[in-house]
């Protein structure tokens, strides 16, 4: 483990530290994350190491990049190179979202904060069962509750659904017509009465998740347990 004190390694050696730390990290490595690890070193030096890695990332002809989401850093494949990475996991069999899964998904994404009824209502099918694969997903989770009669609950976006999707903040969400081209590409079946625009969202939280101009109440801690619970697979 580092000294809490030691002195800020020379550039050269902290793109390297950091490369790794890219690398190795579950989740995008945040610049929180380096304020921990040098806490002696001023956060714009930090800033300037890892702007620097991004950059020789971006030199070449590469397979990979640093790309910025959900608020960290993340290496990844390049979306040139898709095409190759999804027949890969398509060869190897490997579980992917159903188009159910998905239509639902993008109705929360560009809709949120949202109910299982409204959902249900714009899809015409009960997506109970797919709601609840994507909290045990972790790409979804309940936010609130909604001030009406019976107070259903309210589901919102996660950061794992912008680590996922590749996103940054929500304002980064496709138009409707790119998420169209998206959903043909891939053969799947899409409501026609979709998602209305990024339009819905009147303020976005550091959580990934929107929040729409109505009033909602604050999720308990038994209503998103289940997302505590869930599998990140």
């Amino acid at each position: 483990m580092p000294e809490p004190n030691a002195p800020l390694p020379d550039a050269p050696k902290l793109r390297s530290i950091l490369e790794a730390l890219i690398f190795a990290a579950e989740e995008p490595l945040t610049l929180g994350d380096l304020e921990e690890l040098f806490p002696s070193a001023p956060k714009e030096s930090l800033q300037e190491a890892l702007d620097a890695v991004a950059a020789q990332w971006e030199t070449g002809d590469r397979g990979l990049q640093v790309l910025r989401v959900a608020g960290g850093y993340r290496l990844t494949t390049r979306p040139d190179l898709g095409e190759w990475v999804r027949a890969l996991f398509r060869a190897r069999n490997r579980r992917r979202l159903s188009g159910a899964a998905l239509e639902t998904l993008a109705i929360v994404a560009y809709r949120q904060p949202i109910t299982t009824p409204e959902i249900q209502a714009l899809r015409g099918t009960d997506p109970a069962g797919v709601l609840q694969t994507l909290l045990d997903r972790r790409l979804l989770k309940v936010v609130g509750r909604k001030k009406v009669v019976g107070k259903p609950m309210l589901y919102g976006t996660t950061p794992e659904f912008l680590t996922h999707f590749g996103l940054n903040t929500l304002a980064d969400l496709p138009t409707l017509e790119e998420f169209g081209a998206l959903v043909s590409s891939l053969g799947l079946p899409l409501v026609s009465d979709a998602p209305t625009s990024t339009g819905a969202f009147e303020e976005e939280g550091e959580d990934g998740a929107g929040h729409a101009d109505e009033e909602f109440e604050d999720a308990t801690e038994s209503d998103s347990e289940r997302d505590d619970d869930g599998d990140d697979s």
